[in-house]
């Protein structure tokens, strides 16, 4: 098995502002790499892993539309097409996983103290109720998939607030776990490492 450097690593390679470690669960084949960020007093974060998918397999030429057939397949009602806000936010009242279609941005998870992690087309990321997120910089043609559970439908987007902070920890509290991995289902990933 072949060495990756580290993120941080490769953002000081790149020239990129350096970020703190989160700390990453060793991958295996199928798996994905699991991100854990704590609270900094402004993003709440959660006590649950950031799921990474890294090239999820996906069929036909049209990425955006077989991203919403798994999520949908997989009991995560796709909701829109876009890119990642440019601003630090958050959703209190809601799990969410980001799917790329096409192109590739570095985004920050955690909040400003969080991590910068680079994806590309075919990689998703699914977020815990709570976790920053933004985008710092993406390619033109850079799109999303953005999807939810079923129960969590009318999610609040959230920007970094101090003034908000207490409230959303709330909110964070009262929300309900997926029965599925928006990638691989009800065996997948998610319900193992989120229980």
């Amino acid at each position: 098995m072949a060495h990756r450097p580290s993120l941080s690593i490769l953002s000081l390679v790149l020239g990129l502002a350096p970020t703190t470690v989160a700390l990453a669960a060793p991958v295996g084949a199928g798996q994905p790499e699991q991100l854990h960020f704590a609270d900094d007093g402004v993003i709440p974060n959660s006590r649950l892993p950031v799921l990474l998918y890294r090239q999820v397999p996906l069929e036909g030429t049209d990425r955006a539309a077989a991203l919403e057939r798994l999520f949908a397949d997989n009991a995560w009602p796709p909701q829109w097409r876009y890119g990642v806000y440019s601003y630090h936010h958050y959703h209190p009242n809601a799990h969410e996983v980001l799917g790329v279609a096409r192109g590739r941005a570095i985004l920050r998870l955690g909040g400003e103290q969080g991590q910068d992690v680079e994806v590309s087309a075919g990689d998703v990321v699914v977020l815990p109720a709570g976790t920053g997120h933004r985008n710092l910089q993406s390619s033109a043609n850079f799109l999303v998939v953005g999807a939810y559970p079923p129960d969590q439908q009318d999610f609040i987007t959230q920007r970094a607030d101090p003034a908000a902070h207490a409230h959303s920890v709330g909110l964070i509290a009262g929300v309900s776990l997926p029965a599925s991995d928006p990638v691989t289902g009800r065996e997948g990933a998610l319900p193992a490492f989120w229980r």
